[in-house]
């Protein structure tokens, strides 16, 4: 595993830079509580690794605020969370901020995320193209009867779960636009209400993070996914045939096929090994690729299989 760091400051004993602490009360890979930031997007991937680092380690505690990222990203700038769950790494104004404050920064990227586009069951549109999209969002497509495979007639309203959330920030910077103001958009509040505000209004398009629906081992997940179409993307303006329609399942985001891919970070500021260390660690390990892959996610850190091949030959 390799981490990357920025004005890493070797911290001997001393505990947080800026806190007074002695050795003793400092946390370790084992025990100690901290605060975690996430981007609610990933609410369910983070619940599930840090409660598997917990039952290992019933000593360690996360307390794990949920909110947009930028949020997240400023409470990780003013040391009020040790890590955080983003979808990008720090520009360099933030990072100067950290340096400034003589702290340290470093970042381990932990799976390949899918921003999924969900209708309700009632929609029978289930497939769009990246150019459709971006005519969506520069409103010069307004009505679901302007898709070119669109069976639907009615006004588009986009619904998100927050105005400052990893999942609006990736459309817009996906397609490079600075003003929303002509857009018939909903900020639900969570993934969730997401999910249930698009199950109750046909014409409504939604955009969740994929972990909320992907992992098929979770009656939580079966239950949201109920009522839903997920749609595929085409990266053809003109696709070809149904083959070039991806969805952000796993199948889709190996090779980067879905277009609309993201990365999922982990970024920390901890400048000993303490508990956010180790759980960086737990994560990096086949164990914590071994969830993020149950969760729907392509880990970066693959887990291994071993395959016995029974030949009935000898060789």
């Amino acid at each position: 595993m390799k981490f990357r760091s920025v004005s890493y400051l070797l911290v001997l004993g001393v505990g947080l830079i800026g806190c007074d602490k002695s050795s003793d009360s400092l946390d370790n890979p084992r025990q100690g509580t901290i605060t975690i930031a996430s981007d609610e997007s990933f609410k369910p991937l983070v619940h599930a690794l840090t409660n598997a680092y917990e039952g290992i380690y019933p000593n360690a505690h996360f307390e794990i605020d949920y909110k947009p990222e930028q949020e997240a990203i400023r409470q990780l700038l003013n040391d009020s969370a040790r890590i955080i769950f983003s979808t990008r790494q720090l520009n360099e104004k933030e990072l100067e901020i950290i340096r400034k404050q003589k702290g340290t920064q470093k970042f381990q990227h932990i799976a390949t995320d899918g921003l999924a586009l969900v209708t309700g069951k009632a929609n029978s549109d289930s497939l769009i193209t990246m150019s459709e999209i971006k005519g969506i969002m520069e409103s010069r497509i307004t009505d679901w009867s302007q898709l070119k495979d669109g069976n639907q007639k009615g006004a588009i309203t986009l619904v998100f779960d927050n105005a400052n959330a990893s999942n609006l920030n990736f459309i817009l910077n996906k397609f490079g636009i600075k003003d929303i103001q002509g857009l018939r958009i909903i900020s639900a509040g969570s993934n969730e209400s997401v999910i249930k505000n698009v199950r109750e209004n046909p014409l409504h398009l939604g955009f969740i993070g994929v972990n909320w629906i992907s992992d098929g081992h979770s009656l939580a997940s079966e239950e949201l996914s109920k009522g839903i179409n997920v749609m595929g993307v085409s990266k053809k303006a003109n696709p070809d045939s149904l083959s070039d329609y991806i969805q952000p399942f796993q199948g889709g985001l190996e090779f980067k096929r879905y277009p609309l891919f993201r990365d999922l970070y982990i970024i920390s500021r901890e400048g000993y090994s303490g508990l956010g260390g180790g759980l960086m660690t737990y994560i990096a390990r086949d164990v914590g690729g071994l969830i993020i892959q149950k969760m729907g996610l392509l880990p970066t850190v693959p887990y291994p299989r071993e395959l016995e091949i029974t030949t009935g030959k000898d060789f």
